[in-house]
């Protein structure tokens, strides 16, 4: 079993590593980078990997789950104690944040590099010159996609964590509604 305490840390860690890859990716659609490329994703992942992997082992003991108790229904992935809101807040931040990734992925074209002092594009096999701007563009959109991934998994473990903390303060299970039983 892993600790309560352990849990609720765990779960602040990630409610903190959504907030802070949020932000960032802010900064970064408004064209202001706040904070530099490796200090960036080393404290989103210091603040989202631990809360990952309690998330998981915390959900796979309490829940006994390996696959959903219904295939293409919310509820059957949900804990039965979680609240609905909770559950479609989490998704929507996650879309959130694989929307920012997606955006991301959608400016890269091509390949910049530095060469002999000039800053170029190579894209199916023509060099392009580009300004030092869209050059330092180019790395914060690869930021974007890293704090993207890395604030998806925290919003997951942010809710993973979260429903194994409120576990013991649920309602025992009806007949219409438990794990392995089809909702009523």
């Amino acid at each position: 079993m892993i600790p309560q305490r352990w849990l609720i840390v765990c779960s602040a860690m990630c409610s903190v590593g959504v907030l802070w890859s949020a932000v960032l990716i802010a900064g970064l659609v408004a064209g202001v980078r706040l904070v530099p490329t490796p200090a960036a994703v080393a404290v989103a992942a210091a603040l989202t990997v631990p809360g990952v992997i309690a998330g998981v082992i915390g959900n796979r003991w309490y829940y006994r789950t390996t696959r959903p108790r219904v295939r293409w229904s919310l509820t059957s992935w949900v804990p039965p104690h979680v609240p609905h809101w909770a559950s479609m807040l989490a998704g929507v931040v996650f879309f959130a944040f694989w929307l920012a990734v997606v955006v991301a992925f959608a400016g890269m074209d091509g390949e910049a590099e530095l060469r002999n002092g000039q800053y170029v594009l190579t894209e199916n096999g023509r060099t392009t010159v580009l300004t030092e701007s869209d050059y330092d563009h180019r790395g914060d959109l690869e930021q974007q996609i890293s704090l993207g991934v890395l604030g998806a998994l925290a919003v997951g473990a942010t809710f993973m964590t979260g429903a194994v903390v409120t576990h013991h303060a649920a309602p025992q299970p009806t007949e219409t509604q438990s794990a392995g039983h089809p909702l009523a």
